[in-house]
Order: structure tokens, then sequence, then C-alpha cells
């Protein structure tokens, strides 16, 4: 052992000008792949009588064998630190051979080979946890960053109760990222998660209440803070609505049997929604299921305007919601609007004159181009976008209408509908009884019923056939798409703030198949609105997180890779090892976060670390 450490002492060196003395050695031992390694920490102190300074060394011996070593860490100059000790040397030393110590330990979390013994003999214990969810971890980095701890903070002085609204409150928003279901359900995934649950099943529902309650307040504070993470671009809004059926007959206040989107036969409530330009949720509200769409608008715009100091922006949404009262309200205080328009429920003669494929432009250029003489076999032609304006005089407004055309858009709607009669050509020559169309997309929509002969007598039987002028019909407007706008200026601009309005409908597509925010299994009205309050707060972390990763991912990997981030615990005395794959998706997150989950083994202290650091605004790479 001693010819062993004289190897790896050799940087210990004496001469004239430098002097090295060497006080403290913290012996470090490796067993790997049967060869055995010794890592040294210690304390030196070299230069010369009046500039010496204090250094950590890390000296080892290499696979090869041979002993090497070098500076790990400067304490500082001697003297300057021996004042600090009042010129107690024996002080100061004893304090560096600390700091040895402590970076040491953390030299070994970050890099030691771990040995763990395991018995073929014993049993695990029995009802102990062994797998746990670290996907969490980065969806609590960033409610740490959206300052959700201190809105709750500010709740709980205006209440009296007993429990930990925070943590009530971001175990509801990762359940519902991690495994959509009922409230009791989530309360029982969360004990899955690293830091399981310290608070009681009716601690969550009396938690719904408060949330309910504080709506307002929490998504006019959550809007604040969410600048911290992602700068808001408000000169947008896009305002759209849905709905969400509820597994019950009975109607009460807030669920009312309505025009479902779905096409559900059950009762329904409305969720309004607003999305700022980069398609991020800005504010939401529920409604009765029977309330018109169109009145949903006024009351929640008002309170952006009031609660988020947001008054001047671009109002888009599609045409059932812009109805003229609405455009009419959004044509003051620096307010605009652009509206979808449906071309089809024009009266004919302005709609003959929109569609006229005489005097349209491209996108760019004043020349006027005649829509039927354009190749589109030609790719840049193919890819471009034509417009035309027409002014519309509505009462006392001034409208401009801008009809657009996209050889692109035409052959996709072709395309669509081509598949579409094609399924209805089955469904002709199939037995059983034929049914109407529900919706626009339904391709029954293409098939009609004859119940008379060529000359007039009742049928002996029904007999259904392609319906051919109404294939034409929708042909016609292959490729056509308008909007209404107070707007002047730049028409391309104004075509690619309507173009973003899918994104949108991608928000409650997401909510509903990725968060499962339907059906809920709650009852109560309060309970209800906190409800989607947590799936709204859901949907912007997504979002964010979205945000973080540059969008190069799409939500189904995001989530999916979220899910199953899992980590195995070893035993009781060691640490996690890592369950999941690693990819470029997890490669990202960590170098995002600023920690990692994917080493071999992560001891429990710094595991610990990691969970701390995730709920401190400025972290520390781990």
């Amino acid at each position: 052992m001693r010819k062993y450490l004289a190897g790896l002492i050799k940087p210990v060196f004496f001469c004239q000008i430098f002097r090295f003395y060497v006080y403290l050695f913290v012996i470090v031992h490796y067993n790997i792949f049967g060869k055995e390694y010794f890592l040294i920490m210690y304390i030196a102190i070299t230069g010369s009588k009046n500039n010496k300074d204090v250094y950590i060394y890390r000296s080892f011996r290499k696979e090869n064998g041979q002993s090497s070593s070098h500076i790990y860490k400067k304490l500082g100059k001697y003297n300057t630190l021996l004042n600090q000790f009042d010129g107690d040397a024996d002080r100061l030393m004893a304090w560096a051979k600390n700091e040895a110590k402590k970076e040491t330990e953390l030299y070994n979390q970050k890099n030691g080979k771990v040995s763990v013994d395991f018995s073929q003999g014993a049993c695990i214990a029995k009802n102990e946890q062994r797998l746990f969810n670290s996907g969490y971890l980065f969806l609590q980095s960033l409610v740490t960053e959206l300052r959700l701890d201190k809105i709750c903070r500010s709740i709980k002085r205006r209440y009296k109760y007993q429990y930990d609204l925070h943590a009530v409150f971001t175990d509801l928003i990762y359940a519902r990222i991690l495994h959509p279901s009922s409230k009791r359900e989530s309360y029982e995934y969360c004990k899955t998660l690293l830091e399981p649950p310290k608070y009681h099943l009716q601690d969550v529902y009396r938690a719904l209440s408060v949330i309910a309650a504080e709506s307002d307040f929490i998504q006019s504070e959550l809007y604040q803070n969410s600048n911290f993470v992602h700068p808001r671009n408000k000169k947008i809004l896009y305002y759209d609505c849905t709905n969400f059926y509820f597994e019950i007959e009975q109607e009460d206040e807030l669920r009312k049997y309505g025009k479902s989107k779905e096409h559900r036969p059950n009762p329904i409530v409305t969720m309004g929604l607003f999305m700022d330009a980069d398609g991020i949720p800005l504010s939401f509200d529920i409604f009765p299921g029977n309330q018109n769409e169109q009145t949903t608008l006024k009351p929640l715009e008002q309170k952006i305007i009031r609660d988020f100091n947001c008054s001047e922006f671009i109002f888009c949404s599609d045409s059932g919601l812009g109805s003229l009262n609405n455009r009419r309200f959004n044509s003051f205080s620096h307010r605009a609007y652009v509206i979808t328009h449906s071309l089809k429920k024009m009266k004919e003669e302005e709609r003959k004159a929109a569609m006229n494929p005489a005097q349209f432009r491209k996108i760019g250029s004043p020349k006027f181009i005649d829509l039927r003489t354009l190749d589109e076999t030609d790719e840049e032609i193919y890819n471009s976008v034509y417009y035309k304006e027409y002014p519309l005089i509505t009462g006392d407004m001034d409208e401009t209408l801008i009809i657009t055309y996209s050889p692109k858009y035409a052959a996709y709607q072709r395309t669509i509908r081509e598949g579409q009669v094609e399924r209805a050509q089955k469904i002709l020559h199939a037995p059983g009884k034929k049914r109407k169309g529900k919706n626009p997309n339904d391709p029954m929509r293409f098939v009609k019923a004859t119940t008379v002969t060529d000359d007039g007598e009742i049928a002996e039987k029904t007999v259904y056939d392609l319906d051919r002028e109404q294939i034409e019909k929708e042909a016609m407007y292959d490729g056509f798409y308008a909007v209404v706008t107070n707007l002047e200026g730049d028409v391309g601009e104004i075509i690619r703030i309507n173009q973003q309005r899918w994104e949108i409908e991608e928000n409650f597509r997401i909510m509903k198949e990725e968060l499962g925010s339907r059906p809920a299994f709650v009852r109560r009205e309060d309970r209800i609105k906190a409800h989607f309050m947590t799936c709204y707060i859901s949907l912007i972390v997504y979002r964010l997180l979205e945000k973080k990763v540059g969008e190069e991912f799409t939500c189904d990997q995001i989530i999916q890779t979220l899910r199953y981030m899992n980590m195995t615990l070893i035993n009781t005395a060691g640490g996690y090892i890592p369950s999941y794959t690693r990819t470029e998706l997890t490669d990202t997150l960590h170098q995002v976060f600023g920690f990692r989950t994917d080493y071999e083994i992560i001891t429990k202290s710094t595991m610990r670390t990691i969970i701390k650091n995730t709920k401190n605004v400025h972290k520390k790479e781990i």
C-alpha cells in the first residue's frame, strides 16, 4: 500500500523557489471490472514564502497504471486565508481539509462507481414502492418559474384552511399531464412520484372549491408570471369555444343540453378560450352548455382588458363568433379584428362577384391575374396564394372582405372530398338502413334518397344514389377562403394572422385528447370550474415546455416521454436507476432544464438536490 501511494505522489517536488507541502489525503477506492483504482484529494500549499497558494489537488492512477495529478480547485492565497482565521494555521488547515472532503463527496456523486450487494435468496420488502416517475420534475421546474407557490401564498391569506394548497394544486397539474383521470385516481397516481403527497384525499376536494373561487386571480397572476418563462405576444388574440360532455342525464345550472360539437347526447358546458399570438393560452371561462357562443366573448374579453393590462390587439376568430356585435365591440380603443367569412352563406349575387376568377392578385404583386389561366402543375404557382379585396358596408361599419385562392388548398380539399365520396359509395353497397349526414364532414351528405319514380309515383322502396349535384356544388369552393376585417394595409399579414387560427383548435385537441379533460368526473359547479382550471394550467405548462424544447418534437412524443421517464429504486440504502430509454428528447430536456436523471445510477442525496433545485427559481446545474 505504501509503495502504491508513493507512486501516486510523484507530483510532490522541492526546489529553491517553490515549496510543495501535502497536508491531507482523502482516498476513495473503486473496484471497476476487477481492477482497483484510488482517487486521492489532497491539500497542497505552493509558492514562495510571501506568495503561497492553497490548492485542492486530485491525484489518481490511470487505467494504464501510470499515476497523474492536477489542480482540482484553488482555495485562495495562504496569507489571505490565514488572516481570516486570525493567524491560526491549524484552524485554516482544518477548514481546508473539510473543503477537500466536500469536494470529494461531490465528485464521488457525479463520477464515482457504486457497488450494491444483492442476495438471490432475499425477497423485496412487501408493499414497498420501487418505481417512481421522474418526468414530473421538468413540469415542476416550469411550475416553479410560473411562481405558482407565490400565487397560493397570496390566496392563503384570504382563507383559513390547514392543507398545503400549492402541493395539491401542483400534483393535480402533474397528474393531468402524466396520468389524466379522476381526482381520486390522480391522488393515487401521485404516490408514484418521487415526492408522494403529504396531504389527504379530502384536501383535494377542499382545494377545488378554493381554486374555483380564485379563478380570475389565478389567471391574472399566471399571465403576468408567464412572462418570466416566455415573453407573451399579445398583439394578436385568438378566441374560440368548445364544449365538454358529462356522463349524466339530468341538467343543472351549468350543465345543460346544447349543441354538442362531438354529437354527444349528454349535458354539456361551454369553454371560451383566448390564445396569444404564440399559441399559448391567455384566459378562459366556463359557460352553461345552452348559452349562445357569441355572447361568451364580451365578458371574457372585458376581463382581459381589465385584469391583464391588455387593450390594444387584433381579435381573430371564426365566423360563428364574429357576429356584428362582436366585430363592433372590437372596433374601438385601438382594437381591430380579422374574422373568417362563409362564402356559402353570402347572397348569391355577392358570392358570384367575390368568387369571379378575374381580378385576383398574387400576394406581393400588383398585377391582376385570372385564376383560370393558372398552370397549377407549376410548383411556384401551386404554393402561391392569390387574393382579391371586396368592400363591405354593414350598417355604420366599413369593412373589407378578402377572398383568397390557394391551388395547394384546393388540391387538399379535393383529396379529402374524394375520400369521402369513396366511403359514401361503400355505404351505398352495404346492406342496412342508410342514415342522413350529420355534419359537413360526414360522407353520407353525398348520398341522396329517392322515394318516387320518374313519373312521380311513390316508389315501392327507397333508392339511394350518389348526390352528384351536391358534390359539384362543394367543388366550386375548392381552394377559396375569405376573411372580413377592418384592418388596412398588408393583405399578406392579414392572411397570415388568420392562418394561425388552427393553433387554438390544436389547444382544444390537446386538452381533450392528451390531457383527458372529458368526461369530467366531478359534479358540483365549483369543482367543475376547478377541474377545467387545472386542465387550463396544464395546457399552459405543456405549451411552455414545447417552447423550451424548441418545438422540434410532437405533442405525443413529449407527453409520452414524460409519462415513461421512470426511476427504479435499488433498495432503501442505494440510489435510483433510470428505467427509460435515453433519446434525443430526453437529452434536450436535461440540457434545457439543467439537471440529468440519465446517469447509470443516481444517489439519493443527488436526487434530493435535483428535486430541491426544481423548486428553486434560480436553479444550479446538477
